[in-house]
């Protein structure tokens, strides 16, 4: 067996996160990636299965390569599907060597040794309620401007339609001494923004004991160094006030708060087994209006779930208008395996799912319509994020998670003057509102250039984190 991989990732932000500390795991055993499968003696696919079908995209995908099983390749299925197909995927596709859960990743480096020892079949899935998690100083940073942090791994919520505690296993948290030392090293290498990860990442429970998950919070945005801390994803149980109060008096805490709501109807919420209602959650974001800082609400819905009649759903439809989203994911409910929820009848049919999905979305776009406005004119802080050259703008993202598109004129009057680099900040003037973004004029040059794309650059050429 080379030492050659590929790697392709399949899902959240999550599994984006995983796939870097795979990739510092591998390369710190040898490997060298590489950007085709067929130029890999291993191939791996990070898997997810929280949407409908996942696991035969991942099926389909592997067959498309089976023809390579000839030339001495060999395969390996991780994350969520792996966890939740287990064995079933060496009878489906035979010729994978590799099955691996993201609760077994610690043992990576254990399970590449029997696959270079000539073992067929590795698997690592029976480590779902371990208390340890997977964090590694070997994390192999792909992203240029922000550099992520899993906090907390795994779920004990049990949502009825939700996969994820059967295949992340159960919560377990890492030391805050811990989390604040990966941020010290991303700040030591540049990065200005920071994301903390995890299922519910604000169910942490710091394992020494010494802080709150909004106390984190707070130590984080006082590193040296860093200008943005965001964290996802909420969970509405576990939102409490003190995290607002840290936002509103730290401004290198993002004032964008994702917090998944799913229905605006408390009959369906009871069904879906959230642990709270609509009066609930309401509370919560009256806690974020009355902040003195523009907090950016954005939330995850599903429509059709079993039992939901047109009340309730026309309860979600008010719930938007109560709340003024600047953001909504709305998807049509479908049945995971071994979630609580297969065993309930689906008696909507899809076109209903359909027709209640467009109408949660057109109402939606109206709603950011009109929230979009009151950034018209304003000058808005923007980390660059990229370039789109066919229309001559660059690409950034506000601290409320807003995409920013905006012009870059030579203001100083030098011919030198160039387009702001990756990961830089810019003040940027807004001139005109889309539905989903914003369009504006840069106001100044960049407050710095960017360490952190040198650090990105670096990491590439297989120097760990």
């Amino acid at each position: 067996m080379g030492k050659t991989f590929y790697l392709e990732t399949f899902g959240c932000q999550m599994n984006a996160h995983d796939s870097e500390k795979v990739v510092g795991t591998l390369q710190r055993e040898g490997y060298t990636q590489v950007a085709e499968e067929a130029e890999a003696d291993l191939i791996l696919y990070n898997t997810c299965s929280i949407r409908d079908k996942a696991e035969q995209k991942v099926f389909h995908r592997l067959n498309e390569y089976k023809r390579m099983q000839g030339e001495g390749k060999r395969f390996g299925v991780l994350g969520c599907v792996a966890q939740q197909e287990g064995q079933r995927i060496f009878e489906r596709a035979p010729y994978v060597s590799l099955v691996a859960g993201s609760a077994s990743y610690r043992n990576l480096p254990e399970m590449l040794h029997r696959l270079e020892a000539g073992e067929t079949r590795v698997t690592g899935l029976d480590d779902r309620q371990t208390d340890e998690t997977f964090d590694t100083e070997f994390t192999a940073r792909s992203n240029p401007h922000r550099g992520y942090i899993t906090i907390i791994e795994g779920c004990d919520k049990f949502c009825a339609y939700c996969v994820v505690p059967y295949t992340r296993g159960k919560e377990r948290s890492r030391s805050s001494a811990s989390v604040l030392a990966e941020a010290q090293r991303i700040a030591g290498l540049g990065y200005t923004e920071i994301q903390l990860l995890g299922q519910n990442v604000n169910s942490y429970r710091d394992s020494s004991g010494r802080r709150t998950f909004a106390e984190l919070l707070v130590a984080i945005s006082e590193v040296s160094g860093i200008k943005r801390v965001r964290f996802t994803t909420s969970h509405p149980r576990d939102f409490t006030k003190d995290i607002v109060d840290a936002i509103d008096s730290h401004p290198a805490l993002c004032n964008h708060i994702h917090l998944p709501v799913q229905s605006g109807s408390s009959d369906v919420l009871r069904a879906m087994q959230r642990e709270y209602t609509r009066e609930w959650y309401l509370e919560r974001i009256q806690w974020m209006k009355d902040a003195s800082r523009d907090m950016s609400l954005t939330t995850d819905i599903i429509v059709g779930f079993p039992g939901e009649t047109d009340r309730d759903f026309e309860q979600t439809i008010t719930l938007l208008d109560a709340v003024g989203y600047d953001g909504v994911f709305g998807f049509k409910y479908s049945p995971r395996p071994n979630t609580p929820a297969i065993h309930m009848h689906d008696s909507i049919a899809d076109e209903i799912k359909a027709q209640r999905l467009a109408i949660l979305n057109d109402r939606q776009r109206e709603i950011q319509r009109m929230n979009y406005q009151r950034h018209l004119e304003q000058v808005l802080e923007v980390m660059v994020e990229g370039y789109n050259a066919a229309r001559g703008q660059v690409i950034g993202r506000s601290s409320q998670n807003k995409t920013v598109n905006f012009t870059y004129n030579e203001m100083s009057g030098s011919s030198e003057m160039k387009a702001p680099a990756i990961g830089s900040y810019v003040d940027v003037r807004v001139t005109k509102i889309f539905p989903n973004s914003l369009v504006g004029e840069a106001v100044s040059v960049p407050m710095a250039p960017s360490a952190a794309l040198l650090a990105h650059q670096a990491l590439n050429a297989r120097v760990p984190a």
